[in-house]
């Protein structure tokens, strides 16, 4: 992935959320689907804004769908926010703008 989101795998995935020093927010995606689509320019936004205190990452579910399963993500896009190496919670419906992503990330983030 291009800028300043870090494209997850299986093999790396722990290794990133244990190590980041910021809050970590994953987008759980996949090619074919539509809304990860819509959803993708913002979370590139938010990524680059956000540089430095948030670290964007994203997780193709086609290829690391175990990854998938461990956080019981059943549909996608899904936000998954990690602090200090723990979920603390997932951003919810998708159909939301930049400002009110960022919003439930703060909240999340307590």
């Amino acid at each position: 992935m291009a800028g300043n989101v870090i494209t997850l795998t299986t093999a790396n995935f722990d290794e990133t959320i244990r190590s980041s020093t910021t809050p970590v927010l994953v987008d759980f995606w996949a090619e074919w689907c539509g809304p990860c689509k819509q959803i993708d320019p913002i979370i590139r936004e938010i990524a680059t804004e956000q540089a430095g205190a948030l670290t964007v990452a994203k997780l193709n579910v086609d290829d690391h769908g175990d990854i998938a399963v461990r956080f019981n993500v059943q549909g996608i896009p899904a936000l998954l926010v990690f602090k200090d190496g723990v979920l603390r919670g997932q951003i919810g419906k998708m159909n939301r703008s930049k400002s009110t992503l960022l919003n439930e990330l703060s909240q999340t983030l307590g």
